[in-house]
């Protein structure tokens, strides 16, 4: 990239926070200031966020960049912080876990109950052998369990390599196979769209023996929760039926002091390699900045909220918003095991209302899915409750964000739009709700103790009203500490384009507006070079998105000869406009709309209208394959599509 990524959308609307919510805020403008030095910051928020058995005394060691240590001479155990001191200062009585299960089964866990039940599980991993420094996979649904098997892997100092549970099980033998995996945690299977989906067989299927080269070596046990009620088949010197060990565990566990360093999970990420990336977290200072960050952008009142965060545990955002920030901050959360629209496309909305959610965390694509069916269906629901929401995994497109804060957050719930990544651990950039004027669409503003910049490619500072790369220009306290196993595949992934000014690359494109603010563009994978502009596909996608038929949009580069790159958009319409529209002749209209709104440089060669977008089961649209049939190829590996038949369709539409 010579150039820098051209900017042609512009976004006016601003929403101050309400008065009342800004005068009660757990977080204050005043931190900004305290934040002036970082080191003595993070400090502060150590020391006051989390029990040190033993208090630290250094706080960053950066002598040997990019590898940094936090916090590195204090010690804590991870799982008495978020459980046993909750008990221990007489909230053990207070609700952790609202379980929601998707057939509608529940139940209400309180920390005390929490924290017995994940001493027993320690106990039952201390009985098959797992010591300091093993790993642990876990398989899991969204069960009360997946939180408790975390929770003990940490407790007794292991390192827990959470697989979500929609991967195949070539996916989960690699990770296995990759961590050295002494003991795997699953279940028979969970519900998922009124189903029960196997798991069992498919831990059964990569551990099994593929003519002497498997892991299966080194997996010892697996811990199986009955959950699906699923026939399994059985190894008895191998498989162990959580109901028949945990309950029977002694409930006496005291929780050992690790370093601040000690590893606490390997979380996997794709890479472009196709090898998988097991991204390291440690201990103290990956804790800090997920409790210190959860309390600040919820404005958490731990003895009134009712938090949800939609992720799932298997990633990132499941581990730091659903597990580990908020049960250090002593939350009562809702956690629930289904999809959206199961079994009525009102559920989480039923949900809300049941609970009285007061916090609301959850993804761009899912409030995009929900305005395809319209605002009926949340309307028909009491949702006064909600007072603070967030976005997070993907740039959000102003009109989205305008749906989610009028419909969903009845026009006066401040959004937090946050920025972060496997690798960074907790959120980085966001709006503080009771501080921050907020703009839809934009992500603004970096935490407090957090340092960023846009620059070019020479890792010159772009200034404001520009664009260009996304880039960390200082250690923070969650930073991955390297890629397990491949110290040197962590440098030139995340810090060799930039080595000379020693920052952090995230890989994505982002702009700062006048104000200074930072607007998300996508990955730089995704920018396309169109007649030699760089534009980003969130800002197209935003254009389409604004047009009133449209519910969701993908836009991709194609190869063009006349333009190098052109631009191609598959569109999702929404249900109310399929109801009384025909699409015929919404191609060329939308077309249209989009060089009015952008500039004709933008307008799209191509407009394909289509069902469905193809999505993780995480909600990520993918994009590669979009641009495999936007350009005529057979299209790549669609295994880790929530639905591999969603391309097929697409396929034979654009055909």
């Amino acid at each position: 990239m010579t150039n820098p990524i051209d900017h042609l959308l512009h976004e006016n609307r601003r929403f101050a926070p309400p008065e009342q919510f800004a005068a009660d805020a757990v977080a204050t403008a005043d931190l900004y200031a305290r934040a002036a030095d970082p080191e003595v910051f993070w400090a502060e928020r150590a020391r006051e966020t989390i029990d040190w058995r033993t208090p630290f005394t250094e706080v960053l060691d950066w002598s040997n960049p990019p590898f940094a240590r936090w916090f590195a001479d204090g010690e804590l155990n991870v799982a008495y912080n978020c459980l046993d001191r909750h008990v221990d200062a007489g909230h053990g009585d207070r609700v952790a876990l609202l379980w929601e299960g998707e057939p509608g089964d529940e139940r209400r866990i309180t920390y005390a109950e929490l924290t017995d039940e994940v001493k027993r599980v320690a106990n039952v991993l201390i009985g098959f052998g797992v010591e300091p420094g093993d790993r642990v996979a876990v398989y899991l649904p969204m069960i009360p369990e997946a939180v408790a098997a975390m929770l003990a892997v940490a407790r007794v100092g292991a390192v827990h390599s959470v697989v979500f549970g929609g991967f195949s099980a070539d996916s989960l033998r690699a990770r296995i196979d990759d961590a050295g995996a002494k003991v795997v945690i699953t279940a028979d299977g969970g519900y998922r769209k009124g189903k029960v989906s196997p798991l069992k067989p498919a831990v059964d299927a990569a551990l099994a023996d593929r003519g002497g080269q498997g892991p299966q070596a080194s997996v010892e046990r697996v811990l199986v929760v009955r959950r699906g009620g699923n026939d399994v088949e059985w190894m008895p010197e191998r498989d162990v039926w959580w109901h028949d060990v945990v309950p029977a565990a002694s409930g006496d566990h005291e929780a050992p002091a690790f370093e601040a360093e000690h590893p606490l999970f390997v979380l996997y990420t794709s890479g472009t390699t196709g090898r998988p990336k097991g991204i390291l977290h440690t201990s103290g200072g990956y804790l800090t900045q997920s409790a210190y960050t959860h309390r600040a952008v919820f404005d958490l009142h731990p003895e009134s909220d009712v938090y949800w965060c939609t992720a799932d545990v298997g990633w990132i955002t499941g581990h730091t918003y659903v597990v580990y920030g908020p049960l250090a901050n002593g939350a009562t959360q809702v956690l629930y095991e289904g999809t959206p629209d199961s079994p009525h496309p009102g559920r989480w909305w039923e949900i809300i209302e049941k609970y009285g959610v007061t916090s609301f965390y959850t993804a761009p694509t899912a409030i995009r899915s929900f305005m395809k069916i319209g605002r009926t269906v949340p309307q028909s629901f009491d949702l006064s409750s909600l007072r603070v929401l967030g976005s997070v995994g993907e740039p959000i497109n102003p009109e989205a964000w305008m749906w989610y804060r009028e419909v969903i957050g009845g026009g006066t719930a401040p959004i937090v739009d946050t920025w972060w990544q496997t690798e960074t651990g907790a959120i980085m950039i966001s709006a503080l709700p009771g501080v921050t004027e907020t703009k839809p669409g934009s992500a603004q503003v970096p935490m407090p103790g957090i340092s960023v910049d846009v620059v070019d490619e020479q890792g010159q500072h772009v200034g404001n009203d520009a664009g260009g790369l996304l880039v960390a220009t200082k250690p923070w306290p969650s930073m991955l500490r390297g890629i397990w196993g491949d110290p040197e595949r962590f440098v030139e992934t995340y810090w060799e384009k930039f080595a000379a000014q020693g920052y952090y690359f995230a890989g994505d494109g982002a702009r700062r507006d006048e104000d200074g603010d930072i607007w998300l563009l996508g990955r730089v994978d995704d920018v396309m070079n169109v007649s030699g502009h760089r534009l980003s596909t969130a800002e197209i996608e935003s254009a389409l998105v604004a047009h009133e038929a449209t519910a969701e949009a993908a836009v991709v580069g194609a190869a063009d000869e006349t333009t190098g790159q052109a631009v191609v958009a598959f569109v999702v319409l929404k249900q109310s406009y399929l109801d009384r529209h025909s699409p015929d002749g919404l191609a060329k209209d939308l077309r249209v709309w989009v060089g009015d709104q952008i500039g004709p440089i933008a307008r799209p060669r191509d407009v394909y209208i289509v069902g469905e977008l193809p999505k993780t089961r995480s909600g990520k649209i993918m994009r590669r394959l979009l641009r495999d049939v936007a350009e005529g190829r057979e299209v790549g590996d669609t295994t880790t599509l929530a639905d591999a038949a969603v391309m097929n369709v697409i396929s034979a539409q654009v055909r």
